[in-house]
């Protein structure tokens, strides 16, 4: 059957077309609803967003980093602080490559570069991340820093900067103290992208002091603002939003004390700490040799990296914190207060014969023929080994050992330091949980005298030597605000103490050891305690054609010296100890009872003690600063360095992590190991110890 078709008609038509405009009306309807209701979003909403990114587009903004804290000493003099710095810094992934030579070119021309400054310009760009700024030069003068500011249309990827650079006025005296500041490292930035991190000019602390109190010392960036066009041309200049400074970090140090502390100790390897005997300020922590914060601050060189590194002297560590060392005899007035806490009479007598035989072994004093008869203030005084063998051997060393923390040795004390060794002082629970064997009477010997496993630091030295002249538990501060006053009376007999602090002023007043350390300060007198730690073995092959001389030994197997000393004695207020390496009492104005005298004289009568500095220092070869800059230019001529070392050492590593360091802490220990009691071959207590009097 044939389908008919629809009958269109015109009422059908006028339908569907209505039906149509409707569809389409809702349509364009809905559509406008969007897009006002997009529209209210952006300019109500989105308001303040949309601002900003116009603003952003309008106004280069370009942080300023903060004036960081100062960093003052007890008296509000300045141990850093900042000078005003002209720089001018490359951002390489800014500069185009067919551009660079042409920019350095011009660079050379406005700066006055050396062609040792293009060198290593060259070479920190190739290695430097792109976004990490390139230091051109630093501590410019106005005309040229403006000379590269209105040329900034041809140099694209140039950032002159007006700030503010890092100083330390001590130098390297204050090195180990602060530490120093640097430029961050691209893992930094990576780890926050911090866009203060790849501003030039800013610098974040690295060790030190500077690292610790970072959060502190840091302040808030500042902004430059200025309106530019599309293509980024200048229009004008805006209101700059200032920089937050820094906070400032007041210590306890003695800035003065502190730089006389490092000239004095000369050429030596070695550390002096000095301590208030009132409150356990710390005023002076002084490590030699060190380096300059100054030159790691602007960036030290492959070069002077490597040249400190392979120093024996190890300045790139902190020896007060990351030293440990046996204490040789210092321990001696520690020891004898030990033995009178636990029943032992100061009047008993014991006789040196020079040798006492304990079992199958015999054990030496360092005076071979002997003292004969001495009590304990005399004992101290002469450093009579045989006295302390005896009469530890009688009480046993697990009775001194308690007597020894309770005066700082092997304590922890909360410094802003992250790299601090704290000793050892042993004991048979010790040494039976460590080498799981029994303690032996050898072991109570060699701990008698200072050596086998006993380990102290410097600061561990002072604080001993700071409780026994106060008769308070004394605990050491170095920050300002925060200061352990009113420290608690120690645990002993206060007329035990007071003999104590007798034979430590016969040590130096009454014919002892310390004879060289005496005051030259009318009707003021300093008592101590000297100290030898021997660092090799001594066969008795060598006892039999005559031992060597400390002079005729390679630097590293020279006994260290040791002093601890408290005065004035009459009203005790300043304790100091001083340790250096491989001295081996060789050079009298370079030995420790001078250089503690001197250290102290200068808090009791400074003209005194920098008459005495000026009449020996030139005998070293000039102050610290002439001496590093002639090892420098002397390593330099020896080793004709290569162009790629005067680059800037961009890495993380720093002087306390430095692999010198721990070559240098690894060495120590195995020689710790070498001397101790259970290593086959006579002990040092067997070898019989190398002190003697530092007035002869």
């Amino acid at each position: 059957m044939k389908r008919t078709g629809r009958i269109v008609t015109e009422a059908t038509q006028a339908y569907s077309f209505s039906r149509r405009a409707w569809l389409l009306g809702g349509a364009q309807a809905g559509v406008g609803l969007l897009l006002a209701g997009r529209m209210a979003w952006l300019s109500v909403a989105q308001n303040a967003k949309y601002n900003l990114l116009s603003e952003s587009n309008r106004v280069n903004a370009t942080l300023v980093p903060p004036r960081r804290g100062w960093i003052i000493d007890r008296h509000g003099l300045p141990i850093a602080n900042n000078r005003t710095d002209f720089r001018v810094d490359i951002l390489p992934d800014r500069l185009p490559k067919p551009e660079r030579e042409r920019v350095l070119a011009l660079l050379t021309k406005l700066l006055q570069l050396t062609p040792e400054d293009l060198e290593r310009i060259r070479i920190d760009l190739d290695r430097a991340a792109g976004f990490q700024p390139v230091q051109i030069a630093e501590k410019l003068d106005w005309d040229r820093f403006a000379a590269v500011s209105v040329r900034l249309p041809e140099l694209p990827g140039v950032q002159p900067t007006r700030g503010f650079a890092r100083h330390y006025p001590a130098g390297a005296a204050v090195a180990h103290l602060t530490g120093y500041v640097g430029a961050p490292t691209a893992e930094q930035y990576r780890a926050t992208h911090d866009a203060l991190l790849v501003t030039p000019g800013f610098k974040l602390g690295k060790d030190g002091l500077e690292k610790t109190l970072e959060p502190m010392l840091r302040g808030k960036p500042g902004a430059r603002r200025a309106e530019v066009t599309a293509r980024g041309k200048l229009v004008a200049e805006l209101a700059t939003k200032p920089d937050v400074p820094g906070r400032n970090a007041r210590l306890t140090i003695d800035v003065g004390l502190q730089e006389y502390a490092a000239r004095r100790l000369g050429t030596n390897s070695g550390s002096a700490v000095v301590i208030d005997c009132r409150t356990g300020e710390m005023l002076c922590m002084v490590s030699m040799p060190a380096y300059d914060p100054n030159s790691f601050s602007d960036g030290i060189s492959h070069l002077e990296w490597e040249m400190l590194s392979k120093n024996d002297h190890v300045p790139l560590m902190n020896k007060v914190t990351q030293g440990l060392y046996p204490p040789g005899s210092t321990v001696k007035p520690m020891h004898a207060l030990a033995l009178m806490e636990n029943g032992v009479s100061p009047d008993e007598r014991v006789f040196c014969s020079g040798a006492l035989r304990v079992g199958t072994g015999v054990f030496h004093c360092h005076k071979r023929g002997g003292h004969g008869p001495l009590d304990m203030r005399n004992a101290v005084a002469q450093s009579c080994d045989i006295y302390f063998y005896e009469m530890i051997r009688r009480l046993g060393y697990d009775k001194v050992a308690p007597i020894a923390r309770d005066l700082g040795l092997g304590q922890k004390f909360e410094l802003p330091f992250t790299t601090q060794r704290y000793g050892t002082v042993p004991d048979s629970a010790w040494k039976l949980g460590k080498y799981k064997r029994p303690w032996t009477v050898a072991d109570s010997l060699n701990a008698s005298i200072g050596q086998g496993y006993v380990l102290t630091n410097p600061l561990q030295l002072a604080v001993m030597v700071a409780r026994i002249a106060s008769g308070r538990a004394l605990v050491p501060s170095i920050l300002a605000d925060h200061v352990h006053r009113d420290a608690p009376a120690l645990p002993f007999q206060s007329e035990n103490l007071q003999v104590a602090r007798e034979a430590m002023w016969k040590v130096v007043n009454g014919g002892g050891t310390g004879a060289a350390a005496r005051l030259l300060v009318p009707g003021l007198s300093l008592a101590g305690k000297t100290g030898t730690a021997q660092v090799r073995r001594i066969t008795m092959a060598e006892r039999r054609v005559g031992v060597l001389k400390n002079a005729q030994l390679p630097f590293k197997l020279r006994d260290h010296a040791l002093l601890v000393c408290f005065a004035p004695v009459e009203n005790p207020r300043y304790a100091a100890a001083v340790v250096l390496e491989h001295n081996g009492h060789t050079v009298r104005t370079l030995d420790t009872p001078y250089i503690g005298r001197d250290i102290l004289t200068y808090l009791l009568d400074r003209d005194r003690a920098l008459a005495t500095l000026a009449e020996v220092e030139p005998t070293w070869g000039g102050d610290i600063a002439t001496r590093m800059a002639a090892e420098e230019a002397a390593y330099r001529t020896a080793h004709s360095p290569p162009p790629a070392a005067a680059a800037t050492k961009t890495d993380a590593v720093v002087p306390s992590d430095a692999p010198a360091v721990e070559e240098a802490t690894a060495l120590a220990n195995r020689t710790q190991a070498a001397l101790s009691p259970d290593t086959p071959g006579p002990s040092v207590a067997e070898d019989g110890t190398t002190e003697r009097s530092t007035d002869e």
